[in-house]
């Protein structure tokens, strides 16, 4: 069995922030399986079990709030006895551009408090991640052409909405790439997902 983690907040509130990008891209890969979906309450986190190919996946999104996430994790990793190198956690990174991805493992948290979290509960950093851009926030541009600054903080930027364009290209094109991704993943792995994804997407020949 594989597992599927994608992190963010509960809550309506949270529901269409950049924050939240890793249950948004869940919901989707549950939807899209065209397969009957049960949530239910395990441990601290909803999980859904689906298969994509012949593979059984547990689905999870953490009910924990982002910085504990690796409470709702780690018990379904014991409990499943899932190895290391069949979990994929899906979550947001601000480093990369919105509508690109990055697969990686053994990768330190870099300030993102679910993966420390994370880090420190299952006692490693070698298991698969999904890195899903959501950019930086804009900066400031003075008379003279110069920039001076992020217009807010890193922590404030991605508890803000996506904003509706951005929501629109997410559901008519990010988030059947993004299905594409984890599909892959699950089927071929690490490196041939990393091969084919972590590119721009220019590069492999796919529109934005």
């Amino acid at each position: 069995m594989k597992l599927i983690v994608g992190l963010g907040n509960p809550g309506p509130k949270y529901g269409l922030t950049r924050h939240n990008i890793g249950f948004m891209i869940v919901d989707v890969l549950a939807d899209a399986s065209g397969q009957p979906i049960h949530w239910k309450n395990e441990f601290k986190g909803e999980t859904a079990k689906i298969n994509i190919g012949h593979t059984p996946v547990l689905l999870c999104k953490p009910q924990t709030f982002m910085n504990l996430s690796g409470e709702a994790v780690q018990p379904l990793v014991h409990m499943y006895k899932i190895a290391l190198e069949d979990i994929l956690v899906i979550h947001d990174e601000i480093d990369i551009p919105f509508g690109e991805v990055r697969f990686q493992s053994k990768r330190g948290a870099g300030g993102h408090n679910g993966i420390k979290s994370l880090h420190q509960m299952l006692g490693s950093d070698d298991y698969g991640r999904l890195r899903v851009g959501v950019g930086r926030p804009p900066v400031y541009v003075n008379d003279a052409g110069e920039r001076t600054g992020p217009t807010m903080e890193v922590h404030a930027w991605v508890l803000q909405n996506f904003t509706k364009d951005e929501q629109h290209k997410l559901r008519e094109d990010l988030f059947s790439h993004y299905v594409d991704a984890v599909d892959t993943w699950v089927e071929s792995g690490l490196g041939p997902s990393s091969t084919k994804f972590n590119r721009p997407r220019e590069a492999s020949g796919q529109e934005k």
